[in-house]
């Protein structure tokens, strides 16, 4: 069995703070993929860094930004980090670790809400990560792309879809990318083959209003994975009962 755990922290030293290290000792995932690190290694609780896990970092230029990260109890064949595009790495969004033969990645893609010019990088993001698929989903080997990726695919992903059908995140053409990398690009949205057509389950929730308690949330955070290891899901579950972030972590076991 492979436990693969993906998870935006908003700030690992905070998420820290609140208990991440007592969840990942409780919960014991193989693999945890994490988003948003908002820290450097060197800012990285000595308590996180002394756990039983190979630990690989990709943080953002900027300090207190952004980051991605990849714990794993099993040491990993080879680690590569960023996805070839400055900018985007610049920014910590990308990194991988074959663990076992598999592909595995963590992915922070930028959010559009704070305006144009941010929404414009975002998609310029989407279209460069297409191509990046293609270099490693080439049916070689088994791929999983996790991660927070800013996007309600459908209207079941998010509470209130009319009222939302112009803001960011659940634009129609961010909408269309996930449907051709599921389409075109051989993904699947794993956590969402195992709960079909069950609305109501979102991994991310406003801070404001009382949005977790009244589950007015979105569903955003993904395992995009091909078919050799798609095929092989056995359990995933949002664990929607941690209140580390504002996202939950997204928990997929595989028969692997």
């Amino acid at each position: 069995m492979l436990k693969i755990a993906s998870y935006n922290v908003n700030g690992i030293r905070a998420a820290h703070r609140k208990g991440l290290t007592e969840w990942i000792n409780r919960t014991k995932p193989d693999v945890i993929c994490f988003q948003e690190l908002k820290a450097d290694e060197s800012q990285v609780p000595e308590q996180l860094k002394a756990l039983n896990y190979h630990q690989f970092y990709h943080p953002a230029e900027k300090k207190g930004y952004s980051g991605v990260a990849i714990f794993t109890n099993i040491a990993p064949d080879e680690v590569e980090i960023g996805m070839g595009v400055d900018w985007v790495d610049a920014e910590g969004r990308v990194i991988r670790a074959r663990i076992k033969g598999i592909d595995v990645f963590s992915v922070y893609a930028p959010s559009g809400t704070t305006g144009d010019a941010r929404q414009a990088l975002k998609m310029a993001f989407l279209d460069a990560f297409t191509p990046f698929i293609r270099r490693y989903n080439t049916g070689d080997n088994p791929v999983v792309f996790c991660g927070d990726f800013n996007i309600a695919h459908t209207e079941i992903d998010i509470h209130n879809p009319i009222a939302n059908k112009k803001t960011s995140g659940f634009l129609p053409e961010e909408r269309a990318w996930v449907t051709s990398i599921l389409n075109d690009e051989g993904l699947r949205d794993v956590f969402r083959e195992h709960h079909p057509a069950v609305g109501d389950l979102y991994s991310w929730w406003t801070y404001r209003a009382g949005a977790k308690g009244n589950n007015k949330g979105w569903r955003i955070d993904y395992h995009f994975a091909n078919k050799l290891l798609a095929d092989k899901r056995i359990d995933a579950v949002i664990e929607r009962e941690l209140d580390l972030s504002d996202h939950a972590p997204v928990t997929v076991t595989y028969d692997f």
